[in-house]
């Protein structure tokens, strides 16, 4: 359209485009917030947006009043988003101004924008240039940047932990943003921004495979014109494709009914209950899986026989270490669910006071709708509370069931320690028994060395005994005799006195010793090296 009027602080903001958001029309927006999204969007950039234009590819829905169809298309290029846009203009090379007309086509009545990367980990399939233009463009609050900042390139989930729900209404008496007439743009309008979180199982092989995902959801409709902005932001594109069904020739007609602004609101209302549906229904199944793995992992410790001589399991530290992932698991479902529940009810509380709202024309018209809407998001409310409430009793179970984990542990160790006491108390009363025979030998071996010694002595030429031809000598037996009682007596004497004299010595160390280990006294410095010695 040639001659489309558009007014003078969007023609500015939109030149600026690359400045996003500190370009935006909004006048209560403070310069210092808006620089710090900024600073915030320039740090993220490399990981959160592809530098690559052949890597760019965003799909868009646009439906308007019944017997017009959808328009869909990807785009692969910002090129081909000027294009989509209505974008003419182009700047003169000579003069750096810009020239022709930057928006020449009207608003659908209900547009979707899909970003994603294949997966959360990965940066968006869209360049800066492309998002700031985008954002620009359809003049999008810049608090939905705080929701794209969980996304991007991550070894790891990113704030699973951050939620949040910001809303702007726009009314005659206070208009932020510039009526544009021409591209169906009344400035009454209202936009919110919010972000979820479902969980989908990944992989059903045993072990099964669940993951959380994110969606970052930005909304905005025109109250006069009936016209609404969708852009959603997710791994994937599950949301695009139930959209699509949605608002498809197989779907409901009210749903993708356009021909007025009540129309168009209930239509958006349906998108809203979707994207909540798809929050809240697979959750009790991802509970499940826990508390299935849960008993799995501790059924036989609670009914499992632990009788000395039993047949039973044996835990080691790694079994603590499943638990207390799966404990994690079941803490993050419950922080999760809390904080969808919040977003929930901050979506219903926004409808529920646009009822309340005297500039709100759409209420007697839509009364009814709202209230329809807001019954059914109570009812997810209600249903995530229950699976809240069955998830922190699995908390409750899974910490009791570790403290059993535990104490089998400790169990385990004590008769490991009772199995070595016995083996240490056997292997005592053998060394008993040998030390019992060391003695007899000692005992005997007392009596007879000195024997041994003097018939030694007596047989050497040293000392000579005359025979007389006779095989027995009666005065080599008197001497060997008076030798060898004496000698034998002395020897027991002077074993007995060493032995008496190491017990004594031996019963004072322990007895210092004792001392020492009930702090009674303190052992002087040559007992130190005494008890060290020993």
């Amino acid at each position: 359209m040639s001659t489309m009027q558009i007014p003078n602080a969007f023609q500015r903001s939109y030149q600026d485009f690359e400045t996003y958001p500190r370009n935006i029309c909004n006048h209560n927006a403070y310069p210092g917030v808006l620089q710090a999204y900024a600073n915030r969007l320039d740090g993220a950039a490399s990981r959160l947006l592809t530098e690559s234009e052949a890597e760019v590819a965003v799909p868009f829905r646009d439906l308007f009043p019944a017997g017009q169809g959808p328009a869909t298309h990807n785009i692969f290029g910002d090129d081909a988003l000027r294009k989509w846009l209505g974008d003419q203009s182009s700047i003169d090379p000579m003069t750096s101004q810009r020239n022709g007309m930057i928006a020449t086509k009207v608003d659908p009545k209900c547009r979707f924008i899909f970003m994603t990367g294949g997966n959360s980990r990965k940066p968006l399939k869209i360049s800066r240039r492309m998002l700031t233009r985008i954002l620009t463009y359809h003049q999008v609050m810049p608090s939905y940047l705080d929701f794209l900042f969980v996304f991007g390139l991550s070894n790891s989930a990113r704030e699973l932990r951050f939620s949040g729900f910001r809303q702007q209404i726009s009314l005659p008496d206070r208009a932020e943003n510039p009526a544009i007439p021409g591209m169906g743009r009344s400035g009454r309008s209202f936009q919110m921004c919010y972000n979820l979180k479902g969980v989908a199982c990944i992989s059903t092989e045993k072990p099964a495979q669940w993951s959380i995902r994110q969606a970052a959801i930005h909304h905005q409709f025109d109250m006069e014109e009936g016209t609404a902005l969708w852009i959603v932001t997710k791994g994937d594109l599950e949301i695009k494709d139930r959209v699509k069904t949605l608002t498809g020739k197989d779907g409901r007609p009210e749903d993708r009914a356009f021909e007025s602004p009540e129309k168009c609101l209930k239509s958006n209302l349906a998108v809203h209950l979707l994207i909540c549906h798809w929050s809240t229904e697979d959750w009790r199944w991802y509970i499940q899986h826990l508390e299935d793995a849960i008993e799995e992992e501790t059924d036989i410790a609670i009914h499992g026989r632990r009788d000395r001589g039993e047949a039973a399991r044996v835990y080691v530290p790694s079994d603590l270490q499943t638990l207390q992932v799966y404990q994690d698991k079941i803490n993050q479902t419950i922080m999760v669910l809390e904080a969808n529940n919040d977003v929930l009810a901050s979506l219903r509380n926004f409808y529920q006071a646009l009822l309340d709202n005297k500039a709100f024309t759409l209420k007697d018209a839509c009364g009814s709708d709202i209230t329809s809407f807001t019954k059914q998001v109570d009812e997810m409310i209600h249903d995530s509370s229950m699976q809240i409430s069955r998830a922190k009793l699995l908390v409750r179970i899974t910490s009791d069931r570790k403290d059993l984990v535990v104490q089998h542990l400790q169990s385990q160790t004590t008769q490991k320690m009772e199995d070595l006491t016995t083996s240490m108390h056997s292997i005592g009363i053998g060394s008993q028994k040998e030390a019992i025979i060391m003695r007899i030998i000692t005992a005997v071996t007392l009596v007879y060395l000195p024997g041994t010694f003097v018939s030694t002595l007596f047989s050497t030429d040293v000392i000579r005994f005359p025979n007389n031809g006779e095989a027995f000598s009666q005065a080599a037996m008197f001497r060997w005799l008076q030798v060898t009682f004496p000698l034998t007596v002395l020897t027991l004497i002077v074993a007995f006195i060493v032995f008496r004299l190491a017990d004594k010595r031996r019963k004072h160390a322990l007895s210092a010793f004792q001392d020492v280990e009930t702090g009674a006294v303190q052992p002087p410095a040559d007992q130190h090296i005494f008890l060290k010695g020993s």
